[in-house]
């Protein structure tokens, strides 16, 4: 038998090296801004078009390369970053591993120019598919350009993986926040398809986020600042009132990278524990500056996630950071187990001194002359008097009527005598059987029970109503009838630009549903109608909860898009479970929803109702 281990050819394993490195366009992004701040450039510019899938490039003003340093750089496992193992855990740049042009050159037609600020001529080199097609001189200023187009051109079944621009943007977006929010000191600036999405100057922690977020945001920000030995923690949490339904302004940055771990998430939860409503998430952008030596980011291809030594240690000091800023800031109380709160003097005694209480006594005082009495005292605050008068006609008025004659007991008419008493049904559950003769009732808030011949049906009254409003909203965004109810004063919300330009893709489909849209501004949303099903107070958390979804699952064709948005506002907008409903409420529940199409099932596949037949409630008494 021969011998079947063999290498794999160069441009084979680039390609599966480029599949852990590479695995959309924003992956790209990711690899090449962190380049350039490698590089310490001062200004960094994007440029995207189709999503990246035609065209990826990064313009910087870094320190450039050398002719020598610009082939190198396209070669697996060539860096300037790392000579030996022990410097993986002294790190202070972003990569060190020398595959990301090496990965991208595999898949894509890649474009390097470069240029030294001591160098009059910088390099241009053009590759495909890890193969040099030219290097020759060329005129580029100061810094490096770099031009990857037509990514995955020579892996059509990964390219064909890819989601629609929509999502594929999403995901830019994503990553080009993360790079921007941790070095706020650098310009960056980031443009698709000629509509610059973004344009960031340099500035403070505060101002960056507020730039990338809306100018809203600085009020929702509490800072957090603590220095330990362990850890150094900046940055800012969001105040609970402003909390969202989704996890999007969550960031934690270690030594100025991003990175994911719900460990650490934990203990901002923990801190907001009490401050938050139920399924609402804090926004937080933390900066933590440990010792490289402490850390590993080398567990993960991506380098997302990070191995603490002392993972305690870091959940304890954040939490209480956090906890410590929120009291600090008036956003949570705070107790103060030193003072005694009934001992405080009121601002108008505290310079005024302690007088001895006088008492002075009317000793000429008789209640029972015609002339009432003067009684007075005078304490510390003052003098305070009254007077007594009673004549002696009031005293007689006491016997009056005791004259007359008392009715024999005997001759008393008890028939008119009027008893109080309670009402006595002999309905189990307090309420009048419906004229169809079926009655309904609550169980724990949460579920609606009828009875059938065949036993009991028991109802989930969130999904019920879901499915209920799921089918309503389709047809009213179908055939354009949903009904609107106007506004006496417009409605103003606040959205980052990239929310602003969801809305705007489907403000076509939200007007059908009975919301009308006055004014996009660039931060701001004006609305003067909304659903009649909606209160105008639930409608910028249903609005959040929206975009969210669609930044999760954004639907590529108008069908999808229809549908998404009925699940989500069909589920914000249902009646939630711990909702007391009356009969009638009920009743009209469980009419409406064996009137749907599809009864027995949500929009989500989850079931609406159960049945308990009389065999089964037999077994139980048997």
């Amino acid at each position: 038998m021969s011998d079947i281990i063999q290498l794999l050819p160069d441009h084979v394993a680039n390609q599966i090296a480029a599949g852990e490195v590479v695995q959309r366009p924003a992956s790209v992004i990711k690899e090449l801004l962190e380049n350039s701040i490698d590089a310490h450039a001062t200004r960094i510019q994007v440029v995207i078009k189709d999503a990246g899938k035609t065209l990826i490039q990064v313009v910087d003003d870094g320190v450039g390369m050398s002719v020598t340093d610009a082939r190198m750089s396209f070669e697996r496992h060539a860096t300037s970053k790392i000579k030996l193992a022990d410097d993986l855990f002294s790190l202070k740049t972003k990569g060190f591993r020398g595959e990301a042009l090496a990965s991208i050159a595999a898949i894509a037609h890649v474009e390097l120019k470069t240029r030294r600020a001591e160098e009059e001529i910088g390099t241009c080199i053009k590759m495909e598919g890890s193969q040099v097609v030219s290097q020759e001189a060329c005129v580029t200023p100061k810094g490096t350009c770099l031009s990857v187009k037509n990514l995955f051109y020579n892996i059509p079944a990964r390219r064909n993986f890819l989601k629609s621009d929509n999502v594929e943007t999403r995901h830019i977006i994503d990553e080009f926040q993360r790079v921007a929010l941790a070095h706020p000191d650098i310009s960056f600036s980031l443009t698709h398809n000629n509509n610059e999405l973004f344009q960031l100057p340099p500035s403070n922690q505060r101002q960056r986020i507020t730039n990338i977020f809306g100018g809203k945001t600085n009020e929702k920000l509490v800072p957090v600042e603590e220095d330990t030995g362990i850890v150094k923690v900046s940055g800012f949490v969001g105040k609970p009132e402003f909390a969202k339904k989704s996890r999007g302004e969550q960031f934690f940055f270690v030594n100025n990278r991003f990175i994911k771990s719900p460990y650490l998430n934990h203990a901002v939860v923990a801190a907001f524990e009490g401050l938050l409503k139920d399924k609402s998430y804090p926004s937080y952008f933390l900066y933590l500056d440990v010792d490289p030596k402490s850390i590993d980011i080398n567990i993960h291809p991506t380098k997302t996630e990070i191995k603490f030594d002392d993972e305690h240690a870091l959940y304890a000091i954040l939490k209480s950071a956090i906890k410590h800023s929120l009291g600090q800031f008036n956003v949570a109380p705070m107790l103060d187990f030193e003072r005694d709160s009934d001992l405080d003097t009121p601002y108008d005694y505290k310079n005024k001194n302690a007088s001895a209480p006088q008492i002075e006594v009317d000793r000429d005082f008789n209640p029972f002359k015609n002339e009432g009495g003067l009684a007075s005292f005078s304490g510390g605050g003052g003098n305070v008097s009254y007077r007594r008068e009673r004549s002696a006609a009031s005293w007689d008025g006491i016997y009056t009527g005791l004259e007359t004659e008392t009715m024999p007991e005997s001759s008393a008419n008890l028939k008119e005598i009027e008893f109080e008493s309670e009402e006595v049904t002999g309905n189990l559950f307090g309420a009048k059987e419906e004229e169809h003769g079926r009655s309904t009732f609550q169980l724990n808030k949460k579920y609606i029970i009828s009875t059938l011949k065949s036993g009991l049906l028991a109802i989930d009254q969130h999904r019920a109503h879901t499915r209920i409003l799921y089918e309503e909203l389709l047809k009213n965004i179908t055939v354009s009838a949903a009904v609107s109810q106007q506004l006496l004063f417009p409605l103003k919300l606040q959205f980052n630009k990239h929310e602003n330009e969801m809305l705007k893709e489907i403000k076509d489909s939200l007007e059908q549903t009975g919301f009308v849209f006055s004014e996009f501004g660039r931060d701001e949303v004006e609305i003067t109608g909304i659903p009649t099903l909606i209160a105008e107070s639930e409608v910028e958390m249903l609005l959040e909860k929206l975009l969210a979804d669609f930044e999760k699952e954004v639907p590529s064709d108008g069908f999808s898009q229809t549908d998404l948005m009925a699940k989500s506002l069909a589920s914000s907008m249902a009646v939630r479970s711990g909702t007391l409903l009356n009969s009638a409420e009920q009743q009209h529940i469980v009419n409406r929803l064996f009137a749907c199409k599809e009864p027995g099932l949500t929009p989500f596949n989850k079931t609406i109702f159960t049945t308990i037949g009389v065999d089964e409630l037999d077994k139980k008494f048997a």
